[in-house]
């Protein structure tokens, strides 16, 4: 196979495959599922962190599993199942030689996804415990990667071909808040954590109140949060009336992105006492929010919210963009 010095232009193909959402290294409490392999250590990769590679591999590489080399090493926490993360990668028809997809290694085109499996098994799989700050290689067959019938015919992969990924560990998100405890507001709901972080939401008998209310239950040291920020975050939200959830990022089991605009109206989904709550707010914290109809969405019901209601959110800020 020729050398990729790999500045192709960006079309979407996989990035939006990814989101339709170390030698396998591993730190030392962190346990990688997948480790080195014969056709991992033939992927060369030549150039510096953050910028396009230069990779090379005999064609055909083939390989029934998923394996991983670590090019550079990182010196960042290393991701665990269930976090978020932001990669530059670039990606190659392992039997072809031919490339599929590339960031642009300017920070505009990297690909942002959740360790789980709503995202790619080969890929969930070669990224666990690798560090932020680290390039890997990632070899994964087309049934790890795209399940048991194998191939994407939109990428021009087919079920007997094998994937050569390359990715730059850029970021990685709180899986949830981790900042210190407050003291509760008297008057607001009440909030107790599971174990993984889920919260449960006691609403009082008292009748809500009429302007927004905004209290931090656990307090971050991470960026703040500023108006226009995108703004990654869990949340639970119930209704004030009836105690009833009527959404929950924990539920879904991922988190979700939004963009905190402090308008009048909703910018992006986000109904305007959201995004307020969420200003000033600082990666880590855990706050919650009793969001009335006028910060909300009124006299207008929205889906299973009865118009007039009042709505109290749970959230976790885990990242920032």
């Amino acid at each position: 196979m020729r050398k990729v010095p790999a500045l192709i232009a960006t079309a979407g193909l996989v990035l939006a495959t990814l989101t339709a959402c170390s030698p396998g290294s591993a730190s030392a409490d962190c346990t990688a599922p997948v480790s080195s392999g014969d056709a991992s250590k033939l992927v060369s990769v030549t150039g510096d962190f953050g910028s396009a590679p230069t990779v090379d591999f005999p064609t055909p590489l083939k390989t029934d599993t998923t394996q991983r080399s670590e090019i550079i090493k990182g010196d960042g926490a290393p991701l665990v199942e269930g976090q978020k993360v932001q990669v530059d990668l670039s990606v190659f028809n392992a039997t072809t030689g031919e490339a599929i997809e590339q960031s642009s290694y300017d920070g505009t085109s990297m690909a942002s996804f959740v360790l789980n499996d709503q995202t790619l098994p080969g890929l969930t799989d070669g990224l666990l415990c690798a560090e932020i700050g680290s390039r890997i290689a990632v070899v994964a067959s087309a049934a790890d990667t795209f399940g048991p019938n194998g191939g994407n015919a939109d990428i021009g992969v087919g079920p007997d071909d094998s994937l050569v990924f390359v990715l730059d560990v850029v970021k990685g998100y709180l899986t949830r808040a981790d900042g210190a405890d407050q003291l509760p507001v008297a008057g607001l709901p009440a909030v107790v954590l599971a174990e993984d972080g889920t919260p449960g939401i006691t609403i009082p008998s008292a009748e809500p109140p009429t302007d927004l209310k905004v209290a931090v239950l656990k307090k971050g040291d991470g960026e703040e949060v500023t108006d226009g920020s995108t703004v990654t975050v869990n949340y639970t939200g119930v209704l004030w009336d009836t105690k009833e959830v009527f959404d929950s990022s924990w539920a879904k089991g991922s988190p979700a992105a939004f963009v905190a605009a402090d308008g009048s109206t909703t910018e992006g989904g986000v109904i305007p006492g959201f995004a307020k709550s969420l200003i000033g707010q600082t990666v880590g914290s855990q706050i919650i929010a009793v969001i009335p109809p006028d910060q909300g969405y009124g006299d207008q019901a929205s889906g299973s919210i009865p118009a007039g209601s009042t709505l109290v959110f749970v959230v976790d800020i885990l990242g920032v963009d």
